[in-house]
């Protein structure tokens, strides 16, 4: 993923060669600053692909999840469908549960 946008490897900078002129830089020093360019891009791979797996775990979890969302979806719907054309609602219920307990509360009161 983006191994595609940084252009040097660990072994490219390892094995670059730098031209030396009598006023060039003390090859000691270029090599030391190298050395420790080159573990960093190591780190920096290692933590790209562990960022790699975790994104891949991820959308693979969002995947399933979405799955499971539009099965509910499918369900609920059939649910209130079958609701609906058996003629039942929840205002329907209510007001059945109403009734009964008007009656059933209003005898004993007597």
């Amino acid at each position: 993923m983006l191994n595609e946008r940084i252009t040097l490897s660990p072994e490219a900078i390892y094995e670059k060669e730098f031209k030396i002129d009598a006023r060039g830089f003390r090859p000691q020093e270029v090599d030391n600053f190298l050395d420790d360019v080159i573990k960093d891009y190591t780190e920096f791979h290692k933590i790209i692909k562990e960022y790699e797996r975790e994104l891949g775990a991820q959308k693979e979890e969002n995947t399933r999840l979405k799955q499971q969302i539009r099965e509910l979806q499918t369900r609920l719907e059939s649910k209130s469908d079958s609701n609906e054309s058996n003629g039942v609602s929840n205002i329907d219920l209510l007001r059945r549960i109403s009734q009964l307990e008007k009656f059933v509360y209003g005898t004993m009161q007597k």
